[in-house]
C-alpha cells in the first residue's frame, strides 16, 4: 500500500511539473512558427525589387558586406502589473500587441521572451534624440513591479548580470541604457522613482552625476534646449522635465533648481565629448 501511495505521489509531482514546464507550450510553438516564417522570407530569392509603383529594379546583385542588425539601446520598464505570471500572460496574448525581450521577476528569475535581434513591441510612440523608431534598435527589459514599490535586491542583481551580457555582446554605449519614461515622457513614468539608476551607473549601465557647484548650466541656455541635447523629446517641456527629474534626480517635482542645472550641465558635457 505504501509503495502504491509513493508511486501515485511521484506521478502527481511529475504531472504538476509537466504542467508548469509546458504552461506556455502553445505560445512557444507559435513563436517558433513565426520565427521560421521570418527566416523563410529572408531566404526567398528577392527577384525584382519594387522601387516604386512605376519602376522595378532590373537586376539583383547580392552584396557580400552585411551582418545582422544589432540593438544599440536598452530600455528598462516596470510592468505595472501585480505578478510575473500576469506579465508573461499579457505578453503571450496576441490581442495585447505588447511584448519585451526580457521579463525579470522579483525573485531574480529572468524570462527571455524574444531573440535579441528581433523587434519587440515595448516602446510605443517614443523618441530619443533623433531616433523615432525605438523598437527597431532596442532591447526591452520589463521588471516585475506594480509601479509603486521598491525593486527587490535579487531582481536588481539579475538585471545587472543581464545588462553586462548585453553591453558586452552588442557593444552598447554606456549612455544608451535608459528608461521608458525617458523615451516617452508624456505617456510613461517607468521604471518608478524608487529605481536606483545611480547603482546601475556605477556598474557602467547608464549615466549618473551628482550636483557639482563647479558645473552649472549657464542661465542663457534654456531648460528645454538642454533637455533636447540630452535626448528628450521636449514637445511637452513639462513632461520632459518630470522625466529628467525622476531619472536623474529621483524627484517627482517639475521645478528646476541649481542642483538640477548642475546635473544637466554634466550630462550635456558627457554627450558632447563623445562626438
Amino acid at each position: 500500500m505504501n509503495f502504491i501511495k509513493t508511486v501515485c505521489i511521484l506521478f502527481l509531482i511529475i504531472a504538476v511539473a509537466s504542467c508548469n514546464n509546458f504552461q506556455y507550450r502553445t505560445t512557444n510553438r507559435s513563436y517558433k512558427k513565426q520565427t521560421k516564417e521570418l527566416v523563410n522570407q529572408i531566404k526567398l530569392n528577392p527577384g525584382l525589387q519594387i522601387v516604386n509603383h512605376l519602376t522595378a529594379a532590373n537586376e539583383w546583385v547580392g552584396t557580400t558586406n552585411f551582418d545582422l542588425r544589432k540593438p544599440n539601446l536598452v530600455i528598462i520598464h516596470h510592468t505595472a502589473q501585480n505578478s510575473c505570471e500576469q506579465t508573461l500572460r499579457t505578453f503571450t496574448l496576441e490581442r495585447t500587441k505588447v511584448s519585451a525581450h526580457y521579463v525579470i521577476c522579483k525573485d531574480g528569475t529572468i524570462h527571455h521572451m524574444l531573440n535579441d535581434y528581433m523587434r519587440a513591441w515595448h516602446g510605443g510612440v517614443a523618441k530619443w534624440g533623433n531616433i523615432t523608431d525605438i523598437n527597431s534598435g532596442s532591447i526591452g527589459i520589463e521588471l516585475d513591479n506594480n509601479g509603486f514599490e521598491p525593486f527587490e535586491e535579487a531582481q536588481m542583481n539579475s538585471l545587472n548580470l543581464l545588462l553586462a551580457q548585453l553591453k558586452s555582446t552588442y557593444k552598447i554605449p554606456t549612455e544608451n541604457f535608459i528608461g521608458h519614461e525617458d523615451i516617452a515622457p508624456k505617456r510613461k513614468n517607468d521604471p518608478n522613482i524608487q529605481f536606483s539608476w545611480s547603482s546601475l551607473a556605477k556598474n557602467g549601465y547608464g549615466l549618473w552625476f551628482e550636483p557639482d557647484t563647479l558645473n552649472k548650466l549657464p542661465e542663457y541656455i534654456s531648460i528645454p534646449f538642454a533637455l533636447a541635447l540630452v535626448g528628450y523629446d521636449v514637445q511637452d517641456s513639462t513632461a520632459a522635465i518630470l522625466a529628467f527629474k525622476r531619472h536623474f534626480r529621483q524627484d517627482s517635482t517639475s521645478i528646476i533648481n541649481d542642483a538640477d542645472r548642475s546635473v544637466l550641465a554634466q550630462l550635456i558635457a558627457y554627450k558632447l565629448n563623445l562626438k
